[in-house]
């Protein structure tokens, strides 16, 4: 700061001046010109030396500003920091979502309205096949199936009386005794009564059948996946009385594009993972392809045989799985943690000319497996790319790119690890 010290120059407000013709008397006489000019005076002196100090402290305060603003420093990239477009042969994988679904699964109905008596079995009870699951009633059955039979006995002796009055009158016919077309009556009634016998012996067997069928069993083996009765209700014709689901064996339902199921063969392998089993990867191979594309879509259902050991996967479970593909021929191809997205574009950063470049990049084939992707354009073989992900890189910013070996160079913060 600069101090500036005035001196205050009292006012005179009066001169001595001599009186004419009166030598050596002198008296006093007011001139008010000379203390304007002198106030003037003063004024000037003082805004000059305001003018100057303001001057100096202006050039003072613009030097340390030139000397505080640096040049940037220049980022360094060890060869370990860096990487380039190389030729390999990828091996791609598609990603894949779908449903898990039971191979077998069964849903077992009622044949009769009828009371249900009795149920053996609930939800998650694990059942074989011919397993009784619930009794009905079985009373009117049970006379339904009286009434065949006799009506069956009664038609099996007139049977048996036509079958007797035939071979006779065979044998009188033989003997010249009657003629043809009384034969022919015995022969008729006879055929319709073997007719009227077998009619009534099937309805005796479809009465046995239905009363075989109010005792219900499981038919395959599995889990109880749903009951639908309740002891005292009466069942309708064809309801619903249990579902059964066999969780041995699933299949994984996914759709895929159609432009990439070409790349599927039967038998290849998926991996599949589930949300509500985490850090486990479950095993299956592709079983069949859809012929035809799903309503309203560009995908095609695929069909992939999953097992399940310890039935830790459930039928109607949400899951994401990923098949192989064969390797392809060598491809241009850069690490994947070289590739950032920027506002849902690739991009990456590279080292050229002594600068940093930020360079959008067309991706292509993904080798998740390995960590590598194919790039179709954007960086040429030669350039230097970053092989990790750092912060508050600057597009143009001073970078020099070390041989190997010369690694004491100030880089950015590396965020690979938690990139």
């Amino acid at each position: 700061m600069l101090l500036v010290r005035l001196r205050v120059i009292p006012k005179i407000p009066c001169e001595i001046i001599c009186a004419p013709g009166k030598t050596g008397a002198p008296h006093m006489n007011y001139s008010p010109f000379s203390n304007k000019r002198r106030i003037a005076i003063a004024a000037s002196a003082l805004l000059a030396i305001l003018l100057v100090g303001g001057a100096v402290m202006l050039s003072k305060r613009s030097h340390a500003d030139a000397s505080d603003k640096k040049a940037p420093a220049e980022l360094q990239f060890t060869a370990s920091d860096l990487t380039y477009v190389t030729p390999r042969a990828l091996a791609a994988r598609l990603e894949i979502t779908g449903n898990l679904e039971a191979r077998s699964e069964a849903t077992v109905r009622a044949k009769e309205a009828l009371d249900v008596k009795e149920i053996l079995v609930r939800e998650g009870d694990v059942v074989h096949a011919g397993q009784v699951l619930a009794q009905l009633d079985t009373a009117q059955l049970a006379a339904r199936l009286a009434q065949k039979i006799s009506t069956r006995d009664s038609a099996k002796a007139q049977f048996e009386m036509a079958e007797k009055n035939r071979t006779t009158n065979h044998e009188l016919l033989e003997k010249k005794f009657i003629s043809q077309n009384a034969f022919d009556n015995f022969d008729s009634t006879y055929k319709a009564n073997h007719a009227t016998l077998e009619a009534a012996s099937a309805e005796v067997d479809v009465a046995r059948i239905d009363l075989n069928q109010a005792t219900v069993v499981a038919p395959i083996s599995g889990i109880i996946g749903k009951r639908y009765i309740k002891v005292g209700e009466k069942t309708s014709v064809d309801g619903q009385l249990f579902s059964i689901v066999d969780l041995d064996s699933l299949e994984f339902q996914a759709l895929v594009p159609a432009a990439e199921v070409t790349r599927l063969k039967k038998g290849m392998a998926v991996a599949i993972s589930v949300d509500g089993i985490p850090d486990q990867t479950f095993l299956g191979t592709l079983d069949r392809i859809s012929p035809e594309t799903e309503t309203g879509t560009r995908s095609i259902m695929t069909f992939f045989s999953v097992t399940n050991a310890g039935h830790k996967l459930r039928s109607g479970m949400y899951a994401s799985g990923h098949v192989v593909l064969s390797s392809s021929s060598p491809r241009p191809s850069l690490p994947l943690a070289a590739v950032r997205t920027d506002a849902g574009q690739s991009v990456v950063w590279t080292v050229e000319n002594n600068t940093l470049k930020r360079r959008p990049v067309e991706l292509g084939l993904q080798d998740l497996s390995h960590g590598w992707v194919e790039i179709k354009q954007g960086v040429d073989a030669a350039v230097p790319v970053l092989a990790s992900k750092f912060d508050d890189l600057k597009e143009g910013a001073p970078a020099r790119a070390l041989a190997a070996g010369d690694d004491s160079a100030p880089k950015p913060q590396d965020t690979h690890a938690h990139a």
